[in-house]
């Protein structure tokens, strides 16, 4: 219900001030970078602007609540990927990046819905079918960035056709399967929410 009053009045707006301290206009109280992020997580609306010049900073709030998670160790931007986006600031194709990473995530999202719903129904069996979709989300990414690279069509052809068709390594099962743990945890929070 708050998000549907939230949306309805508009994004709540958070002052942040000189001294590095963020206001809440709607509660009147000051938070925290952990509040903003719960605030995302909870699909709270809100943008954040400097207080002296009445600027938009979220972009870079929100960026910095990236920032701040990754230094935790939720480590949920590979290293490939955040080398791959850096090479995209001043590049040609920098203005399609934005639009593609929404729709990628838009439909990441969605098969994560999909996924929570199927596990669901048989949690037994969830194991292989995370592992599936894990393998068709990075791959659909990977060939995606492939695309958008300054050398994505030379690099694309001197790639094999069918990577998907490939063992992966020993680090990338475990790598999965500590992905899948953590998406465990986080549907296990999620179902003792509700």
């Amino acid at each position: 219900m708050s998000e549907e009053k939230s949306k309805a009045e508009g994004p709540v707006v958070i002052k942040k001030y000189a001294n590095r301290r963020l206001y809440n206009t709607q509660t009147s109280s000051y938070v925290t970078l952990d509040h903003l992020a719960a605030m995302v997580k909870e699909g709270t609306e809100f943008e954040v602007q400097d207080a002296r010049t009445g600027e938009d900073i979220t972009r870079s709030v929100l960026t910095q609540i990236i920032f701040e998670e990754e230094a935790k160790g939720q480590n949920l931007l590979p290293i490939k990927f955040l080398r791959q986006l850096i090479r995209f600031y001043g590049d040609s194709l920098q203005a399609f990046v934005p639009g593609y990473l929404d729709m990628s995530m838009e439909s990441f999202t969605k098969n994560q819905g999909e996924l929570r719903d199927r596990i669901a129904e048989a949690f037994g069996g969830g194991n292989q079918m995370v592992e599936n979709l894990t393998r068709q989300n990075l791959q659909l990414f990977e060939n995606a960035m492939a695309m958008f690279s300054p050398f994505g069509a030379a690099g694309a052809g001197a790639r094999s056709p069918a990577p998907a068709a490939e063992k992966p390594s020993s680090s990338e099962v475990d790598s999965l399967k500590q992905e899948m743990e953590a998406m465990r945890r986080q549907l296990a929070e999620l179902s003792q929410r509700k």
